[in-house]
């Protein structure tokens, strides 16, 4: 598969500033209690369908990775930039982590019990979100479960906006809009998150979380 531009673009911008980010941003994820609290949920959800294996989609440096392993997931964490990778197999050496896309997983049809994308489809462009809804429902078991974690737009009439994030091009996205490409994907709400946006310090965005399973088809 040929990696689209905006992928290579991302990728040099995340390798570029890789150690940096994992100075920082695990810091602000444990800090942050409300950015957690779906975490624990979708774990304990999956937990409750056996220990099958646990895609962490976007994994940065490893953190939450370490985080769904630490709440008993059989979690492994998947980057396309190697830098981060590096970094996450020195910081959490039992664990694995491996070089992907999360638009082409290796993984085999239905062998996910569950998928995290924590703040990872941000720089998705909007066009090709749907593309990318449609391979975790690929990897993903009858029954299994999606997280999506991503700064929310708060326009239902429209699906995403960009911004410039500190590190490459990304997108806020309608919670409404992306619940509605998940259930065209075979993907059902269960249940969301929207924190409000003066939780935000930095940008006063919203934040969103939606969960969601795959259905049996």
């Amino acid at each position: 598969m040929t990696e689209p531009d905006f992928s290579t673009a991302t990728r040099a911008a995340y390798d570029a500033v890789a150690t940096r980010y994992a100075e920082e941003i695990p810091e602000r994820y444990h800090s942050s209690p409300l950015g957690q609290a779906m975490i624990p949920v979708f774990a304990e959800l999956i937990r409750a369908t056996g220990d099958g294996l646990v895609a962490d989609v976007g994994c940065g440096p490893g953190h939450v990775t370490a985080h769904l392993h630490s709440l008993g997931l059989n979690a492994f964490g998947v980057d396309f930039s190697p830098e981060m990778i590096a970094l996450a197999r020195v910081a959490h050496p039992k664990l694995r982590f491996e070089v992907g896309l999360m638009d082409a997983l290796a993984e085999d049809d239905a062998s996910l019990a569950g998928v995290l994308a924590h703040y990872s489809i941000i720089h998705t462009p909007p066009e090709r979100l749907s593309g990318t809804l449609a391979e975790f429902h690929r990897v993903l078991a009858p029954g299994g479960y999606l997280l999506l974690g991503f700064q929310a737009y708060d326009d239902s009439d429209e699906l995403a906006e960009a911004f410039d994030h500190l590190v490459s091009l990304a997108y806020r996205y309608s919670p409404d809009r992306v619940a509605e490409l998940l259930l065209t994907a075979g993907l059902a709400e269960v249940a969301r998150l929207v924190i409000a946006p003066g939780e935000d310090p930095n940008r006063g965005f919203p934040q969103a979380y939606l969960l969601a399973r795959r259905t049996e088809h």
